[in-house]
């Protein structure tokens, strides 16, 4: 494999051991690193490869919270929103938002403005556009295919859109990595090390070399995620249930008629009432999300036909002219948000925000661990500044200052210009590739787009796709392999699809270039024919959950 521990692993000192490489791990993990600590973190599979690659992909301050009266964290969300679209420009980007309002819907015009003026005054400090109100002959202008019947008008709002949330946990690890952690995805953590009430530390097992470490730290944080609770069942005690997570599911459609040309829609749902979104996405559309308390698989979770059908249904339902229907869908996805466990009520009372749980503090028989419950993408960053301080509390020492509001992604690092849309019209005109070509680049990767491209060398067949198409959302090039291996932490091929190049994410779910991708691997990696052979078929088999529309039913692979 390509990957080695480090030797001294079990020896060195760390300060602090990171539990899960989601965005909130990643997150821990670059701040811990930043200011200094000596951090290692572990994922059992791969960065993202939870719950963070299954959101609806929006860095929104969450305007339905305002019903339950969380307005800190409306606050919270609307100021990391500010936050992300300047320190990872080229993933954060912003999308007006259209609220329909139907003389059905549970919120009427008065209630939708009123939250639309309290988004504003939560927001003070923004620097997207205020929100306006629309009549029905406006609404009806700007997105005709709305049904018209018992259209009574509706608001407009700008928030946020990340469409690969994926990379911006990717970014913050390669960032943590950088600054000194060690890094290792599949790593799979066998136990909690507990020594005189104190968690010293954890056994993992290197689920690609096989080999079983015992590493040791002062503080371990537990941010698995909804498996939070499966890591503190590693311990020689049983601790009460802190998850109890809600499955939300979503659908990948190709644009259909009476879809919103350049905005998002939030619409009610008619069956229950529930918001939902209908965004252009990665030159598709998502529809999502459903909102239903999950008890199985954690490592397993696919979107019922049931789920399937509410989205279409709904869909149908606002946008008549659409007319999907079950053949229509490209493929779904589906993911468990990490939430405190309430077993009763409406799940979408349930918080979306966050605690940095310190175990000491509940049960004198446990210091040296703390545990995140919750936590939503848009705030990971606020969350991490939060957890690092409580683990230099743990320490004893003072914290230093964060900096992670200020020193830019890997890829929002331009220097030499002033912008990140200077520098990508200097990265186009001297990159030699095709316009769409150098922006799927630049989309992807911002500042080290030139990076990714110094991989080809000189050889041509790295610079030009892998598939049939060079446009944004499919056309992988051989150089992006490469530089997924070497530089972005990517140790299977699903690992480039899925989460580096973002192919796995595209209409065909990257069935159309992973031979292709394994090829690469092959001659420029040293990958045996056996091995490419094996991960293309792995890679085809999680693809699976998707219930994508071209999968290769065959399984013939020939590599």
């Amino acid at each position: 494999m390509n990957r080695l521990i480090p030797q001294d692993i079990e020896t060195y000192p760390f300060d602090l051991i990171v539990v899960g490489a989601g965005i909130n791990g990643a997150g821990i993990a670059r701040d811990a690193a930043m200011r200094g600590l000596k951090v290692l973190l572990l994922d059992k599979g791969d960065v993202a490869s939870g719950t963070t690659s299954w959101s609806t992909r929006l860095i929104h301050g969450g305007l339905r919270y305002l019903e339950y009266y969380e307005l800190y964290l409306v606050h919270e969300s609307l100021s990391e929103r500010e936050k992300l679209l300047k320190i990872a420009p080229h993933l954060v980007k912003p999308l007006p938002f259209i609220i329909p309002v139907y003389d059905y819907s549970k919120r009427g015009t008065a209630l939708v403005r009123l939250g639309m003026i309290g988004y504003d005054v939560l927001s003070w400090s923004k620097s997207l556009d205020r929100h306006k109100m629309l009549s029905r002959e406006e609404v009806l202008e700007r997105v005709p295919g709305l049904e018209p019947e018992g259209l009574l008008g509706a608001a407009m709002y700008y928030d946020g859109q990340i469409e690969y949330a994926e990379r911006l946990a990717v970014e913050n690890a390669v960032s943590a990595r950088e600054h000194g952690a060690v890094v290792l995805t599949y790593a799979r953590v066998d136990r909690l090390i507990v020594e005189d009430g104190d968690v010293k530390g954890v056994e993992f097992t290197d689920l690609l070399g096989g080999g079983e470490y015992t590493v040791r730290a002062p503080v371990t944080v537990n941010v698995a995620g909804p498996w939070v609770d499966g890591v503190l069942r590693r311990m020689d005690f049983a601790e009460e249930r802190m998850i109890g997570g809600t499955k939300g599911s979503h659908l990948v459609v190709d644009p259909f008629p009476g879809a919103p040309a350049g905005e998002a829609l939030y619409a009610e749902a008619k069956q229950d009432g529930r918001p939902y979104f209908i965004v252009p996405w990665n030159g598709r559309y998502l529809i999502g999300t459903t909102d239903i308390r999950y008890e199985g698989d954690l490592d397993e979770v696919v979107a019922s036909e049931e789920e399937i059908y509410y989205l279409i249904n709904e869909t149908n339902a606002v946008i008549p002219s659409a007319n999907l229907t079950r053949d229509k869908v490209l493929f779904t996805y589906a993911g468990v948000r990490p939430l405190p466990y309430e077993p009763e009520g409406a799940e979408g009372s349930v918080t979306r925000g966050h605690l940095v749980y310190d175990h000491a503090g509940h049960d004198p028989r446990i210091g040296g661990l703390v545990s995140i419950i919750g936590g939503k993408l848009t705030t990971y960053r606020n969350l991490a500044r939060e957890a690092v301080n409580e683990v230099y509390e743990k320490l004893g020492q003072k914290a230093p200052g964060c900096r992670t509001d200020e020193l830019p992604l890997p890829g929002g690092a331009v220097s030499g210009v002033e912008n990140l849309e200077e520098f990508a019209a200097s990265f186009k005109l001297a990159s030699g590739l095709a316009e769409e070509l150098a922006t799927r680049l630049l989309k992807l990767y911002g500042a080290r787009a030139p990076e990714v491209l110094a991989e080809a060398g000189e050889d041509h067949s790295l610079r030009v796709p892998l598939g049939p198409s060079s446009a944004v959302e499919t056309g992988i090039i051989g150089a992006e392999v490469l530089y997924a291996f070497r530089r972005e932490l990517a140790e299977k091929l699903g690992d480039v699809l899925l989460r580096r190049s973002m192919v796995g994410m595209g209409p065909r779910v990257g069935l159309d270039v992973d031979e292709a991708a394994a090829r690469v691997a092959v001659r420029h990696l040293g990958w045996s024919q056996e091995r490419a052979a094996r991960e293309v078929r792995e890679f085809r088999d999680y693809v699976r959950r998707y219930k994508p529309k071209d999968l290769h039913e065959s399984g013939a692979v020939g590599v």
